[in-house]
């Protein structure tokens, strides 16, 4: 009994035999370990991928509580500002009140000092009209004229006031 057209079935076999072993020689040489690096590389990606988000995560929480920070400190800044201002204007109102009160009291001693000054004035008018009286007195007793006395202490008398106090 002939093969027709000549095909050898143990030939076949064989082929499919030796075909099966290169495969799965292959298989467990080659196939198994690019299979496993190639799960290690995109683990690692996978792995960077997921530190890379944490890291973005964090700093976007760093730059949130900086944010914070940053207002707290311009609230903490202005309020500052405005307790300077308040104690500034309330140190100008001090002062103020000083000059004002140091105003008065300059006044107060420049009215007591024109008043002693007016009483001295006084106090010397009073004398000189006290020793014109008397030296008059003197006169008129000393006399024996006494309208001529009496002319002349008036005389006397209009001279010594000033011009716009008779």
């Amino acid at each position: 009994m002939g093969i027709p057209l000549n095909i050898d079935w143990q030939q076949i076999l064989l082929h499919l035999l030796n075909f099966t072993l290169l495969f799965a020689g292959l298989y467990f040489l080659l196939y198994k370990p690019v299979k496993n690096f190639m799960e290690k590389r995109d683990q690692h990606y996978k792995d960077m991928q997921k530190s890379a988000d944490d890291m973005l995560e964090q700093a976007q929480n760093a730059k949130l509580e900086y944010e914070g920070k940053l207002a707290e400190a311009d609230k903490e800044i202005a309020g500052r500002k405005r307790a300077a201002a308040e104690e500034i204007e309330q140190m100008r109102r001090t002062r103020e009140k000083e000059a004002e009160a140091q105003a008065k009291k300059i006044v107060a001693d420049a009215k007591d000092e024109a008043k002693a000054m007016r009483t001295q004035i006084v106090d010397g008018a009073r004398k000189e009209i006290t020793e014109m009286v008397e030296h008059a007195a003197e006169k008129i007793l000393l006399s024996e004229d006494v309208s001529t006395t009496y002319d002349a202490f008036l005389d006397a008398a209009e001279r010594s006031v000033p011009d716009g106090e008779s």
